[in-house]
């Protein structure tokens, strides 16, 4: 089915660039093929998170003139919050990977492509 349908859209851009019909519709200025590698792109990171945690780390820190051993409780609070997001973000990569919807990351749409390469 597949091989039909290329057969058919091959026809069809060949009917579009002959002269036949008078002037051709189409003028590509490269090869009408797709290229063999995908641009890799990352997907979105999104909003930061443990922003207000670190605030107010830093206006501890600037109360009480940088000094570590003051801000220990808000360190904690912040180290917590961290070790959270970052579950949170493996956790959601783990299940977007198992869950990807049929659709392909861009390097691995690239190895596919390079090895099952344009005719």
């Amino acid at each position: 089915m597949a091989m039909q349908s290329g057969c058919v859209i091959q026809e069809k851009v060949a009917r579009l660039l002959s002269k036949q019909h008078g002037k051709p519709v189409l003028k590509p200025n490269k090869p009408l093929a797709l290229k063999d590698e995908v641009a890799n792109r990352k997907p979105n990171k999104g909003e930061a998170s443990c922003v207000t945690e670190m605030a107010v780390v830093m206006a501890c820190w600037k109360q009480n003139d940088f000094n570590t051993k003051l801000c220990s409780n808000e360190l904690t609070v912040f180290y917590r919050c961290i070790e959270r997001a970052q579950a949170e973000a493996r956790a959601r990569t783990k299940q977007q990977t198992l869950s990807q919807g049929g659709r392909l990351l861009p390097k691995q749409a690239t190895t596919l492509l390079k090895r099952y390469p344009n005719l």
